[in-house]
């Protein structure tokens, strides 16, 4: 679902705004010169200004225009109380922040409240404002919550985003390096003797970190002169085909979107009575629990998650007491060698 225009605007005057690219008391272009430039209506863009004037950021003189207004707002020295959500409180899909977060938190003597992503269908970026100090959000989706994420930004309530960068906002983002991962592990199966290696997606739908794992894997068989790769349309996907699809094309090497799809795509191939890793070499990424405990136990390319959510933590409180918004963050990850892989 795309962005109202009107909020487009508002979001990049917002950006110019908090960059300084707009100083206060500067001048904003006109309703007439935002609908030219954004090829929108003077409704939509008088609209825009609108809500830039309710959210506090510019003022409106009546025959001169609009102005940058000075924020009100005072960064405030300390934190009491923030707000971790993730999608699901209990999914053993997402690893655990908690173990790098909740020492900087204590360490300040701050509560984190943790909840799940349904926490803010009922309340409005104000309440969340007033009961909380900041917030740290794991984006299971870029578009979900969009608008009430964006009334945030206009509050200017410090918010820190998760595992993906949602471009339509001004917060940065703590994420693993999904790119060399992708990388890594299609280059440990390439120096495993592995020349066919394919990528294997869990959806038709790619997440932000799939495609980035998928470039990583296009970017290790280019460097390597290989030739072979997974188109993207393809669609390959786990279903009952995998077996015939990987004996087709000559696949010994298998590089998986995560963990539960390289688990889910072991059992596929058990089931067709072929054996990992005689058969077929399999990669997973995240190094949830479970992959240490299946059989055979699973190779994979580990995020991070104490890291992650130590450095989301710091820049958080960082920003909640100085008033400068942190730049994004990139956190490595790393190879786990397991049994689920072999030379060949």
């Amino acid at each position: 679902m795309s962005q109202p225009l009107y909020k487009k605007i508002m979001s990049d005057l917002q950006q110019a705004i908090q960059t300084g690219e707009l100083a206060i008391d500067s001048q904003l272009p006109t309703e007439k010169e935002l609908s030219e430039t954004y090829g929108v209506s003077r409704i939509t863009s008088k609209r825009a200004l609108t809500e830039l004037e309710q959210a506090g950021l510019i003022y409106r003189i009546q025959g001169r225009g609009s102005f940058v207004k000075e924020p009100v707002h005072t960064p405030k020295t300390t934190a009491s109380r923030i707000l971790f959500l993730l999608p699901f409180v209990n999914d053993l899909s997402v690893g655990n922040f908690t173990e790098g977060l909740n020492p900087v938190m204590s360490e300040k003597n701050i509560e984190v409240m943790m909840a799940s992503l349904f926490f803010l269908s009922g309340k409005t970026a104000k309440e969340i404002a007033a009961e909380f100090d900041g917030m740290i959000y794991y984006a299971h989706s870029t578009e979900q919550y969009l608008d009430i994420l964006f009334e945030l930004s206009l509050l200017q309530f410090p918010v820190i985003i998760l595992d993906k960068k949602i471009y339509d906002l001004p917060f940065p983002t703590v994420l693993s390096d999904n790119f060399e991962g992708g990388s890594l592990a299609t280059t440990r199966l390439i120096d495993d003797g592995h020349k066919r290696i394919a990528y294997l997606f869990g959806g038709e739908i790619h997440p932000q970190s799939a495609r980035q794992r998928y470039l990583g894997y296009i970017d290790s068989l280019s460097k390597a002169n290989l030739d072979f790769h997974t188109q993207l349309d393809e669609l390959l996907l786990i279903d009952s085909n995998l077996s015939i699809y990987l004996e087709t094309n000559e696949i010994t090497g298998l590089v998986c979107e995560n963990d539960l799809v390289a688990i889910q795509a072991m059992r596929v191939l058990r089931q067709a009575g072929k054996e990992v890793p005689a058969s077929f070499s399999v990669i997973g990424f995240d190094d949830i629990q479970a992959a240490a405990l299946v059989d055979p136990p699973l190779t994979t390319i580990a995020q991070d998650f104490k890291k992650l959510g130590e450095i989301a933590g710091t820049l958080l409180l960082e920003w909640i007491e100085s008033g400068t918004r942190p730049s994004d963050q990139k956190v490595p990850v790393r190879y786990i060698k397991r049994q689920s892989t072999k030379e060949i």
